[in-house]
């Protein structure tokens, strides 16, 4: 924060030339990342038209149909605008789903579909219910409740209570912190998580030395906690929820598995990998002052719709947890807070703005392009022309949890999950028993969830490390130290752990 000041005091000093040649420098660099975001686009545009044209022998697939032959060509467009983001993730799901309506349904454009068996074409209610698929619901439950939370001023009073019994010590306090940060980000979203815990450090860095490190290990704190966190509930990021979706089909794999279960293995996980993320930071951040004061402000408003808040915040959590026991799915437990919220007024019409739907209208064109690829028969030419079966599962696992280890620190990691997960579901599928070698099916794609999250290297790879490296305390390197840490050793545990639950038939 100092620094920011300071660079921003020097700025008024300076001259009108100097302002000036800023500003053009500025606005030079805008000019060629909007550039290469463009050259990007015509790109994408080109490859997605030279494949959309090339003769169906070209791809080596026998039976391939101009329907396939549509839907290859919009995966390749989805592909490069989501790694490139030349445009917004959001769009480009919105984008592929219209491309997928209007070419391959059943109600695309007459010249498009002319000659061609309606048998062959993609059900359009069947793409446009994506928006509002099962898991959809799910993301609004969590959003809502996250509101509702927020709203209400439960979460920053929930904080102070939660953090208390750590006392002042300060390695103690950044262990609080973190359990706290993490088990938030549980049932919030990991960005609004780290922005309010971001919020209860201001007045502690008063109280620490400016030339030590206790303020930069607490603010990294922030986004170890809050994406590793999420790890530990079906909600707790859209990367798991993914891979829900898919594992729990049922016209598909159809495991079957509940809120409780997810969190019977993945919280131990979570909890061990905050512990190890405590230990290093407190190694390479170490603190000079030995005492915190923490104070978080906040209070809570004395009425009924509090109460009604927190009732339903932790009956929520109470079905969610023994889904299995009272006969509701995570999915139709969801709709519980948005009603009662929407019937007692807790949320308005206003609040709704507050949900990130870009999040939602990104998930959705995940699921179209995993429906498009499943149901037009796609996924099972490409079984049939690869040899999935003759390649080893090890490989496959370990290939695909690298994979989006490292494209998750450059690209959103919920675009990540979208891309990966519906290819490696084909891929499985083509492997036969083999898959069964290291668990079957639910170990890889449970990794991509695992791998999604642990990428934390960059300030770009998640809106928490965003988050914290805006503060100005935090370098990139410093960043880049503890994150690509974490993220080898969530790696190295979270397969481990996979691994062994599978083999015990625990998923």
């Amino acid at each position: 924060m100092l620094d920011k000041f300071k660079l921003s005091k020097s700025l008024h000093m300076e001259t009108p030339l100097h302002l000036e040649k800023a500003v053009h420098m500025a606005n030079d660099l805008s000019h060629r990342f909007s550039n290469r975001r463009f050259i990007m686009f015509l790109i994408a545009i080109a490859l997605t038209t030279l494949v959309w044209n090339l003769p169906s022998t070209a791809f080596g697939i026998d039976g391939l149909t101009v329907v396939h032959q549509r839907i290859i060509a919009i995966f390749v467009f989805a592909t490069i605008m989501w790694i490139t983001e030349c445009i917004p993730a959001w769009a480009t799901s919105v984008s592929l789903i219209a491309m997928l309506l209007f070419s391959v349904s059943d109600n695309a454009f007459l010249f498009l579909r002319d000659g061609i068996d309606k048998e062959a074409l993609l059900n359009h209610k069947a793409l446009l219910a994506t928006f509002a698929d099962p898991i959809i619901i799910l993301f609004l439950g969590g959003f809502v409740l996250a509101i509702a939370a927020m709203k209400s001023g439960l979460d920053a009073v929930l904080a102070r209570v939660l953090l208390k019994p750590f006392g002042t010590r300060s390695e103690v306090v950044l262990l609080g912190f973190l359990l706290i940060t993490g088990l938030f980000s549980m049932f919030l979203s990991n960005t609004a998580t780290a922005a309010m815990m971001l919020t209860f450090l201001a007045p502690v860095f008063k109280a620490l030395p400016p030339d030590g490190k206790g303020r930069v290990a607490l603010t990294l704190a922030i986004p170890v906690a809050a994406n590793i966190g999420g790890m530990g509930t079906p909600i707790g990021t859209p990367p798991n929820m993914i891979a829900l979706k898919y594992l729990n089909d049922p016209d598909g794999l159809n495991l079957g598995i509940g809120f409780g279960q997810w969190m019977a293995f993945m919280l131990p996980l979570t909890i061990v990998l905050l512990l190890i993320g405590w230990w290093l930071l407190i190694t390479f951040f170490p603190f000079k002052q030995k005492t915190i004061n923490l104070e978080i402000e906040g209070t809570v408003p004395h009425n009924w719709r509090t109460v009604v808040v927190a009732v339903t915040f932790v009956l929520t959590v109470f079905m969610w947890l023994f889904d299995s026991l009272i006969g509701v799915n995570a999915n139709s437990v969801a709709m519980f807070p948005i009603a009662v919220f929407a019937l007692t007024g807790v949320i308005r019409a206003d609040d709704l703005r507050d949900i990130n739907w870009s999040v939602i209208w990104m998930v959705a064109g995940g699921f179209a392009l995993g429906l498009a690829l499943n149901n037009s028969g796609l996924a099972e030419l490409a079984i049939e022309s690869i040899p999935f079966g003759s390649w080893s599962p090890v490989v496959i696992l370990i290939v695909s949890g690298l994979l989006c280890y490292t494209l998750s620190n450059f690209i959103s990691n919920t675009a990540t999950a979208a891309l990966l997960v519906p290819i490696l579901v084909v891929a499985c599928k083509g492997m036969g028993d083999n898959i069964n070698a290291i668990g079957g099916v639910s170990t890889v794609l449970i990794g991509i969830a695992i791998s999604a999250s642990v990428a934390m290297s960059l300030p770009i790879s998640t809106p928490p490390n965003a988050i914290a490296h805006s503060t100005g305390l935090v370098k990139q390197n410093e960043m880049l130290k503890i994150g690509l840490t974490v993220g080898i050793i969530g790696l190295i545990i979270g397969y481990s752990t996979l691994y062994f639950v599978a083999q015990l038939g625990w998923i």
